[in-house]
């Protein structure tokens, strides 16, 4: 082959003259003459070493060595138009905010706190991926989310290696004890419940993030509390849900059942102050400069809840 430089342009030339067969229309197509559009076909000619165009037929052709460069070419053009897709992809991502939140946070928390954050936060273009705790994990570690809304507990197991990822508290919230209300407006269940009678618990999956919070700070007081475990799920809203309808007792967050605790609500707390577990929301980033949108948000964040 000839070592002078290929003209990727050329590549556009030789499929042009194959959808048309024809090297006056493949030129106008190209919108260049056709002397020229002859030209360039003979420069990658050159550059191959072989000719592949067969021009001794009355119906244009091409040789062997033209149908290898045609696939190579076609290869080539999906791999440049691929590349350009990803790197829109990647523009657009990096211009957007990218927020991995557990269920739990979704749907009250998140939009409440970017409205109180106000100024700048309310411009820029945000995306929220919800889902459980151990999947918002997954999106940190690849690097496919920005930040982590979640709730936090210090002494819990979080799969985000300090030394890769920090955190700032926002605010406070409590996992307590809900229950259904009888037409009395009393609790349906009780705590701590007994070793005859065990209370129904509807639980967060062991691995799930308030799971992992309950289990270490509360589930190990077994000579205190009894419960028999009667449904599971990482959803608080489907075990708020089934305590609505006096399938049990679950845990979940105040601030998500505040609404439904009230006079009116159809919730009661299944017992003391107890058998609450504080906790924080937080909000993680990795230690690694990011973009700079995202930069200007985790300092408005900084600057919101300094001295928090």
């Amino acid at each position: 082959m000839n070592t002078t430089s290929l003209d990727s342009t050329w590549f556009a030339d030789l499929q042009a003259l194959a959808e048309t067969l024809n090297f006056s229309r493949a030129a106008e197509r190209r919108n260049v003459t056709q002397p020229a559009f002859g030209r360039r076909i003979k420069a990658l000619e050159a550059w191959c070493g072989m000719d592949l165009v067969d021009r001794t037929t009355h119906r244009l052709s091409f040789t062997p060595a033209g149908a290898i460069m045609l696939e190579v070419a076609k290869d080539v053009t999906r791999r440049l138009e691929r590349g350009r897709t990803e790197l829109e992809h990647l523009r657009a991502s990096t211009a957007t905010l990218t927020f991995a939140a557990t269920h739990a946070l979704s749907f009250i928390f998140f939009p409440e706190w970017v409205r109180q954050l106000g100024g700048d936060a309310l411009t820029m273009p945000m995306r929220l991926l919800s889902d459980n705790m151990n999947e918002c994990e997954r999106l940190m570690v690849e690097g496919r989310a920005q930040f982590l809304l979640c709730h936090y507990h210090p002494d819990s197991v979080i799969s985000l290696d300090p030394s890769h990822f920090l955190h700032i508290e926002l605010a406070t919230d409590r996992l307590v004890p809900v229950t259904g209300r009888s037409e009395a407006g009393l609790p349906l269940y009780q705590l701590p419940g007994s070793r005859e009678a065990p209370v129904p618990h509807l639980a967060f999956e062991e691995k799930s993030g308030m799971g992992r919070i309950l289990a270490s700070h509360l589930f190990r007081r077994t000579d205190q509390l009894h419960l028999a475990t009667v449904f599971t799920s990482h959803l608080a809203m489907v075990l708020k849900a089934l305590a609505t309808d006096g399938k049990g007792v679950a845990w979940i967050p105040q601030s998500l059942a505040r609404d439904e605790l009230g006079k009116n609500g159809r919730l009661n707390l299944a017992g003391a102050d107890q058998w609450a577990v504080p906790v924080k929301i937080a909000l993680f980033r990795p230690r690694a400069r990011m973009a700079d949108v995202a930069e200007a948000f985790w300092a408005q964040v900084q600057k919101s809840h300094r001295g928090l």
